[in-house]
C-alpha cells in the first residue's frame, strides 16, 4: 500500500484529499501544516508527498524546498490556489517556480480526483522506474 503525505493548512482540501486517495487503496497521512508535516517525515516514510505553496508560519516557496531538501527521492505534488487580489499586472507562475524549488509536478486548485489521481500515477511510476534502474 502506497504511503502519500499530504501537507495543507486547508482542512476541507485535506479531507477531500484523503477521501479520495483511501478510496483508492492509498494509507493517507494528512499535516495541517509546515511543522506536522516536517515531522511526520521525520518520524515515517512516504512514496508521494502532496504540499501547499503557501501555508501559514512558511515564507512563499519554503514548503516545497524544505520538503523537497528533506525527502529528495519522494516524489513531491505542489498545489496552490493562490491568486492576486490585484490583477493590474501579470500574476508570478507560482506553479513553474515549484518546479524549480523541487517539485516533480503541480496542481492548481481547485482540481478534480481524476486530475489528481493521474498526476499522483505518473509520479508513482516514474518513482518505481528510476528505483528499478537504480537497483538494477
Amino acid at each position: 500500500m502506497k504511503r502519500i503525505l499530504v501537507v495543507d493548512d486547508d482542512p476541507l482540501i485535506c479531507s477531500a484529499i484523503r477521501t479520495w486517495l483511501e478510496e483508492r487503496g492509498f494509507a493517507v497521512f494528512v499535516a495541517d501544516g509546515g511543522e506536522t508535516g516536517l515531522n511526520a517525515l521525520d518520524s515515517s516514510t512516504f512514496d508521494l508527498m502532496i504540499v501547499d505553496i503557501f501555508m501559514p508560519h512558511m515564507r512563499g516557496f519554503e514548503s516545497v524546498r524544505v520538503f523537497h531538501q528533506r525527502a529528495p527521492t519522494v516524489p513531491l505534488i505542489a498545489i496552490s490556489g493562490y491568486v492576486f487580489a490585484e490583477q493590474r499586472t501579470p500574476a508570478p507562475d507560482f506553479l513553474s517556480m515549484a518546479l524549480e524549488l523541487g517539485a516533480t509536478r503541480c496542481l492548481r486548485k481547485p482540481f478534480t480526483p481524476k486530475t489528481l489521481l493521474t498526476v499522483i500515477d505518473m509520479c508513482l511510476q516514474e518513482s518505481d522506474a528510476i528505483r528499478l534502474k537504480n537497483v538494477g
